[in-house]
């Protein structure tokens, strides 16, 4: 069924809002609990309502998990779409990316939690396929980005940059497992720290004095 239509054929604001109020719920328990292990009925119930009324808003679990991520991931990559058409260095570039990835954790880690545990699974359904897709488009960020530090001299020639933007991609993503808002590091701090440890090394003879 479709959310509730103002008397000229607009969504209202209530259910406009009470959708993105399930919707956020729904994130939180896809993040936590999985989104094959995750019920209607446990939507509903962790928003004091039947399950009944949830089909008012939604039509299935894989409609309200569609539109978590498409809406997340639009905004992501257009982050990252400005981000390589700026006039800014390649060593900036790296780190604003670096930045943008651990602010998406920061406010968005659910979204980030359910790609990154349920992706292989939602792929299998063709109304998921865009998300290979993104995964494509995710490479292509950093590889550019990574490819761009090599030819203007920021990074090492000798930078293998398949390797190294799977480092990226794995140690950054993976930071959802452990990273928690208001905990002892902000998410500019780890960032920072992330920043630092790729572009300056962990060894003392990279610190500059």
């Amino acid at each position: 069924m479709s959310a509730a239509s103002t008397p000229e054929g607009g969504v209202s604001t209530g259910s406009t809002t009470r959708r993105a109020e399930l919707l956020a719920i729904a994130a939180r328990l896809f993040a936590e609990k999985g989104f094959k292990n995750t019920t209607v009925r446990d939507i509903a119930d962790a928003a004091g309502i039947l399950s009944g009324s949830l089909y008012h808003h939604f039509d299935s679990k894989e409609s309200m998990v569609d539109e978590i991520l498409s809406t997340f991931q639009e905004a992501l990559f257009a982050q990252y779409d400005e981000i390589l058409a700026s006039d800014d260095d390649a060593r900036t570039k790296l780190e604003r990316a670096v930045r943008v990835s651990f602010e998406a954790i920061e406010q968005h880690g659910p979204e980030v939690a359910i790609f990154q545990n349920d992706a292989d699974h939602l792929v299998t359904f063709e109304r998921f396929g865009y998300l290979a897709d993104r995964n494509a488009q995710s490479r292509q960020v950093w590889v550019t980005l990574l490819e761009e530090g090599v030819r203007t001299g920021v990074l090492r020639a000798d930078l293998d940059v398949t390797l190294t933007y799977r480092f990226i991609r794995d140690t950054v993503w993976v930071a959802v497992r452990w990273y928690r808002p208001g905990g002892r590091h902000t998410h500019t701090e780890v960032a920072d720290q992330y920043v630092r440890i790729l572009l300056d090394g962990i060894s003392a003879s990279s610190v500059v004095e």
